[in-house]
């Protein structure tokens, strides 16, 4: 050491001892050549950024506008579909009604033909009954004729009535 403070000013070529003047040295080489390299680099980094940045925005619009139309063909479709219940709603009372006023009319056909069925029935019977009296009062008009009259009395009868056929 006592001989590099003697010798002034000089340049000292040991590696280890020079260690800053080979880092500035390294530095400035680096500043000079790779200042362009890191230019460009920065420079690509920074459109890049920029690109991914509008791309971005633009994904936004486009999102936002989908989101829009989406929401209106919601809006729309919820529209037809309160449309389609409302139509809905009327046909079923349409249907309601129809089915009502038919049951109705069959119900009072119901009635007429129940009514008509009676009726015929009680006629039926009544005229049953009517020759079930008129063939027991001919069984005991017989009955009696044959304990009452005797033959000379049913003679006079006969004759009796043949003179009032004949009369006429």
């Amino acid at each position: 050491m006592l001989a590099t403070a003697e010798r002034g000013l000089g340049l000292n070529l040991d590696i280890l001892e020079t260690n800053v003047i080979n880092l500035v040295i390294i530095i400035g080489v680096l500043i000079y050549f790779g200042r362009s390299f890191l230019g460009n680099t920065l420079s690509e980094r920074r459109s890049s950024i920029e690109d991914a940045i509008s791309d971005a925005e633009k994904q936004k619009k486009d999102a936002a506008a989908a989101l829009a139309d989406a929401q209106q063909k919601l809006a729309q479709a919820q529209a037809e579909a309160e449309k389609i219940r409302a139509k809905a709603e009327e046909n079923a009372n349409v249907a309601r009604e129809s089915i009502l006023a038919a049951s109705a009319k069959d119900v009072e056909r119901m009635k007429a033909s129940a009514v008509q069925d009676l009726n015929s029935e009680r006629e039926r019977a009544i005229a049953q009954l009517r020759q079930q009296v008129v063939a027991l009062a001919m069984e005991r008009v017989e009955s009696q004729l044959k304990s009452q009259l005797d033959e000379s009395a049913q003679h006079t009868l006969v004759d009796r009535s043949i003179e009032r056929v004949g009369a006429r």
